[in-house]
């Protein structure tokens, strides 16, 4: 890298770390110093005490619980931060948002309030868990070519009885919003696109989010029906003209038709890749569970119908056709080409979440309140910005057994390894600690008389309500 290059980058990591204790208002010191000890630790974070032996961590092991619990980050300020940063785009210039949840599960934690059932994976082929945990909205911007980093701009925790379609909706707004206000996004740019799986209902999002220069790309499940739009009205019809089109059955090829886009493509990891698109396809919404509250005639929310098939996936499995819906309408082969490749783009922000718990340790404390988890959370999102930063600074320490990589293709594990020397050059704005004694705490013997109270796991519920037997409406269970 070019001396000039260098410098600029140092810099920037320096003024981001400057930045970042800045939005610590309340036990700055302590908050700051715990993210250099998980950024420099030795090996993976397997508990929150034991980064209380790396050198960066001048302060005592209590340190830590004590700035978890009566900390204070200032989130709107370090959200604005985030968003500020040098962010990756696709080739075309456009900025690619990713959204999706992952659960911290606490299945023992009878004494952490506000926690619901998160969705897990079993061992077993088409195995589902209903786990208790606390599950965190996350959006990212993705990156173009194969590697595993991306950039977290937001976390949001859902609480008991949120919708998670409105929520997320509230969040890229807030997240498209502080993009705009920080010149990331232009009047002459493309629209940003928002790349989500199939948990998601693409497009609602799309109509909460209408307002905003941006458009959708979610996963479908493979057994929806959408509509085409409304054919000519015959002259002399009688009666109310009609608002949809004849069905579009996933499962059912009669009712396809011919596509108005087709490409086939060789790829290296999937073989031949063969993609289909449909024009002008929407669902028809009804008054009810995310729509029960619109007033009025429900929107028609055309959309692009896109199909991709693959020979073969990198893990073996037997891969199944993807549907995608895209919130755009008379796309051309180039459109469609570049869509579904963003979405095969959408996994890199898996490599995230794991990164983030099983070496950052973002899963690994065991903390009681809610409040100190969003704390911890966006602490961990601060020190991967650092790392993301010092991407072009580090210097390759692999392993014997580890092959040399050049140092733009780093992966985060390799950039955690050399940002103790780093985190020289950058700076330090933590103050040293003041020489103090530890409180004498509770006397030898003598039991707790406050114990903690015990909370029971919120059930997530719908919007619609059904009668029971005395015909008093409750509302139906979900999870």
């Amino acid at each position: 890298m070019h001396h000039l290059d260098t410098a600029m980058a140092l810099g920037r990591l320096s003024a981001f770390r400057d930045e970042f204790y800045a939005c610590l208002s309340r036990r700055a010191d302590a908050l700051f110093e715990l993210t250099d000890a998980v950024l420099c630790l030795d090996g993976p974070v397997r508990t929150l005490v034991e980064t209380s032996l790396a050198a960066e961590h001048r302060r005592g092991h209590g340190s830590l619980y004590a700035g978890l619990a009566h900390g204070r980050v200032e989130i709107a300020r370090l959200r604005c931060a985030l968003a500020s940063q040098p962010l990756p785009k696709a080739a075309d210039g456009r900025l690619v948002l990713a959204v999706d949840v992952t659960s911290w599960l606490r299945p023992e934690a009878h004494t952490s309030p506000e926690r619901i059932l998160c969705h897990t994976y079993g061992r077993g082929k088409d195995t589902h868990i209903m786990v208790p945990g606390w599950p965190y909205s996350v959006v990212c911007a993705l990156e173009t070519g194969r590697h595993s980093w991306t950039a977290p701009l937001d976390a949001q925790r859902l609480a008991p009885g949120d919708d998670a379609a409105t929520v997320t909706a509230t969040q890229l707004r807030r997240v498209v919003t502080d993009l705009i206000d920080a010149r990331q996004w232009q009047p002459d740019d493309p629209d940003i696109l928002i790349v989500a799986d199939a948990g998601y209902d693409g497009p609602r999002l799309a109509f909460l989010l209408a307002d905003l220069p941006v458009v959708v790309l979610v996963r479908m499940r493979s057994d929806r029906v959408l509509r085409r739009s409304t054919p000519p009205r015959t002259p002399g019809t009688r009666g109310r003209p009609r608002r949809h089109g004849g069905e579009f059955v996933f499962g059912d090829r009669a009712t396809w038709g011919e596509p108005d886009v087709t490409i086939h493509t060789e790829t290296r990891l999937y073989g031949p890749a063969h993609a289909r698109a449909w024009d002008r396809l929407h669902p028809r919404l009804t008054h009810r569970t995310a729509w029960a509250a619109h007033r009025g005639t429900l929107p028609v929310l055309d959309g692009t119908l896109i199909r991709l098939e693959v020979d073969r996936l990198p893990s073996g499995a037997i891969p199944k056709p993807v549907w995608l819906w895209y919130s755009g309408t008379d796309q051309t082969v180039s459109d469609v080409d570049r869509l579904w490749q963003a979405f095969l783009r959408r996994f890199d922000i898996e490599h995230t979440f794991r990164f983030f718990k099983q070496t950052l340790g973002w899963t690994a404390p065991k903390l009681r309140t809610p409040d100190a988890a969003d704390r911890w959370t966006w602490l961990i999102l601060a020190a991967y910005t650092q790392l993301r930063l010092a991407r072009r600074l580090a210097v390759d320490l692999r392993r014997p057994w580890e092959k040399p990589t050049r140092p733009e293709r780093l992966s985060p594990t390799r950039v955690r390894r050399g940002f103790r020397h780093l985190r020289a050059q950058a700076g330090c704005p933590a103050r040293a600690p003041k020489p103090s004694r530890p409180g004498q705490g509770r006397p030898p013997g003598r039991r707790n008389r406050q114990p903690a109270d015990r909370h029971d796991v919120h059930i997530v519920t719908t919007t619609t309500p059904r009668k029971s037997r005395s015909g008093t409406p409750r509302p139906r269970r979900t999870g």
